[in-house]
């Protein structure tokens, strides 16, 4: 009926609740659900183990649950796509795109880098059962192989900032599926479907959740890979739980407006920070967003160490402004080698913006600064 995310981030997943009599959407916390019809039930879970979806009502927590099924359906709707499945981390979303490319017979992946830190090391340290070619964004055409099941970017990249334009590398994929991290561009800023990508993969710990109380992670996807993915989620039991679920829902719902006035903020401080003495570079994605990377000059621990109002922790995408040392936290389990290939220098900071005052981010970045 519409098609302003605003709009939709407010009532995606939640349409049925007139019909249903309730404002709020239901949390459902049941791990298991009765049913007088074993044959039945017997039946429906041949279907779901074939691949199928599983109609009716639910038979177990593993299986699916009905409040963690609205976020699924709300975050797919917001990405374009027509299904999504959630997982008990973004790790655990990432290492279910894998296996389902090594359950296709399909193990060798080409990743562009920079990388979250722990996608990068579980590709490379090939835990999963998976082989890794790393490439450029305009090496990833040559750098396909028969058994490559996969490739995956993250765009604006984690922590630099670097962004790969998504329509060349659907086209350099080929029949290649493209998985997409949009964890920091949220589909507020991007929606890399509408380019082609056929796996949008988001950390819900971040922006969706949106308040750092919350960790899960999300595939939007076709149906096939959807089917694929929920096999290998109960399986491997990597379920998000319905607590996590109802939370990530209500965080959709403010998710366009935190994300802009978070980003307008994170402008003004990345055009602040290029003209402080101190700052020799400041890294800031074109399409906007409140992440800003910038380098030092003089020690990052010190500038982390002075902040008092910004809270120095790992993480991003709550309502409060949080700052790190990617080489020391986030990055530190990739090789420093391959770290510092990829642009991530012992002397760069990142900062998530929250929704405070600009001006005291400011007061507090520049009384910091000092410490340098």
């Amino acid at each position: 009926m519409t098609s302003s995310l605003r709009t939709r981030a407010v009532h995606a997943g939640r349409d049925d609740l007139t019909d249903l009599g309730v404002h709020a959407a239901p949390l459902d916390l049941s791990t298991t659900y009765p049913s007088r019809d074993s044959a039945a039930e017997a039946a429906r879970i041949d279907a779901f183990a074939a691949g199928g979806e599983l109609d009716g009502p639910p038979i177990y927590g593993r299986v699916g649950n009905p409040t963690v099924e609205r976020f699924e359906r709300a975050l797919a709707e917001l990405e374009g796509f027509d299904h999504g499945v959630a997982f008990a981390s973004g790790m655990a979303a990432v290492s279910a795109c894998l296996l389902s490319a090594v359950a296709q017979g399909k193990r060798h992946i080409v990743a562009v880098r920079p990388l979250y830190g722990c996608s990068d090391h579980l590709l490379e340290s090939g835990l999963l059962g998976t082989e890794v070619t790393w490439a450029a964004p305009d090496a990833v055409a040559a750098a396909l192989r028969p058994d490559t099941g996969l490739v995956f970017v993250e765009t604006p990249a984690n922590p630099t900032l670097a962004e790969a334009d998504i329509a060349e590398l659907v086209r350099a994929c080929g029949e290649v599926p493209l998985l997409v991290d949009n964890t920091f561009a949220t589909p507020v800023l991007q929606r890399p479907g509408r380019h082609g990508a056929r796996m949008v993969l988001h950390s819900a710990t971040k922006f969706l959740g949106g308040h750092g109380d919350v960790m899960g992670g999300i595939v939007a996807c076709d149906a096939p890979e959807a089917a694929r993915l929920r096999q290998i989620r109960f399986a491997t039991g990597g379920v998000l739980h319905p607590l996590a679920g109802y939370l990530l829902l209500r965080g959709l719902s403010t998710l366009p407006l935190r994300v802009n006035a978070a980003s307008a903020t994170a402008a003004t401080l990345a055009a602040r920070l290029g003209e402080h003495p101190a700052v020799t570079a400041v890294h800031y994605p074109r399409i906007g967003g409140p992440l800003v990377a910038f380098e030092i000059d003089g020690d990052p621990h010190a500038l982390i160490g002075a902040v008092r109002l910004i809270t120095p922790a790992v993480s991003l995408g709550s309502v409060d402004t949080l700052i790190q040392h990617p080489g020391s936290i986030s990055h530190r389990i990739v090789d420093e080698g391959d770290r510092h290939d990829a642009g991530v220098s012992d002397q760069l900071v990142r900062m998530s913006v929250g929704l405070e005052d600009v001006e005291d981010l400011w007061a507090d970045l520049e009384q910091a600064l000092k410490a340098l």
